[in-house]
């Protein structure tokens, strides 16, 4: 059976291949290696948190759908005053939640964003160090 093909060990072995003075492919080909991981990773971490927004709003849309049977078998029938007098503190309370749910899901998007910008942020600082060790040793 034959191994699938992976551009990156086949750029490897080739890169590999030439040999420039003064330059370490296996430390570069290492440090590129690490880069396309970061990315990786920040793309899970930032794929995960759109999942997780899907399913919170999901959740949202059924609890309010539940929320609005429940008030409308609620404000049926009875005293047309008191009926209004319900719609209005529905609809106050609703608004209330809204605003809330708004809140709750801006706060996942942000912390979402937050982990997949760390996860680049450190290779970045990582990169940073690798080319002043480079740099040192010229």
């Amino acid at each position: 059976m034959t191994t699938p093909f992976n551009q990156i060990t086949d750029f490897s072995k080739m890169l590999e291949s030439f040999k420039f003075p003064g330059v370490d492919m296996t430390s570069l080909l290492d440090s590129r290696r690490k880069d396309i991981e970061a990315l990786a990773e920040a793309n899970r971490l930032a794929y995960e948190g759109m999942q997780a927004l899907v399913r919170k709003q999901t959740e949202m849309l059924s609890a309010s759908a539940q929320e609005i049977q429940a008030a409308a078998a609620r404000m049926s029938g009875g005293n047309p005053a008191e009926a209004m007098n319900k719609q209005g503190e529905f609809v106050q309370q609703s608004l209330q939640k809204a605003f809330e749910n708004m809140r709750e899901l801006a706060e996942m998007a942000r912390k979402s964003q937050v982990e997949a910008l760390a996860a680049i942020s450190q290779r970045a600082e990582e990169t940073l160090q690798e080319v002043t060790a480079l740099s040192n040793r010229t």
